[in-house]
């Protein structure tokens, strides 16, 4: 495997990880690679290390609030509620989208 594969089946696994992360996991397989590198192939991937960032939480004043709909809604039936969920799964030859409409 190269370098771009090890990274993005690692990320894949782990997306947390940063460039330190996967710098001393390529090491580990016995790559031997700078910091710098690990991160110039990360940028070519589009790939950053999942980290909260200040004030995540506190909504943008221009952004819309919308109500949430089912608040003191009574669901007792069949199909009165929907809901839907969609995520990506890589295959060993590409990927798909998985969508769930329980």
């Amino acid at each position: 495997m190269t370098l771009l594969e090890l990274i993005d089946a690692e990320y894949t696994r782990r997306p947390f990880y940063g460039s330190r992360k996967l710098l001393h996991y390529l090491r580990g397989l016995g790559h031997s690679i700078l910091a710098a590198r690990v991160q110039r192939l990360m940028r070519v991937l589009g790939l950053a290390g999942m980290a909260p960032g200040p004030n995540t939480s506190r909504p943008h004043p221009q952004h819309k609030l919308y109500p949430y709909l089912l608040r003191g809604v009574n669901i007792d039936r069949p199909n009165q509620v929907w809901s839907t969920d969609i995520t990506y799964i890589r295959l060993a030859r590409g990927f798909v989208y998985l969508v769930a409409v329980p």
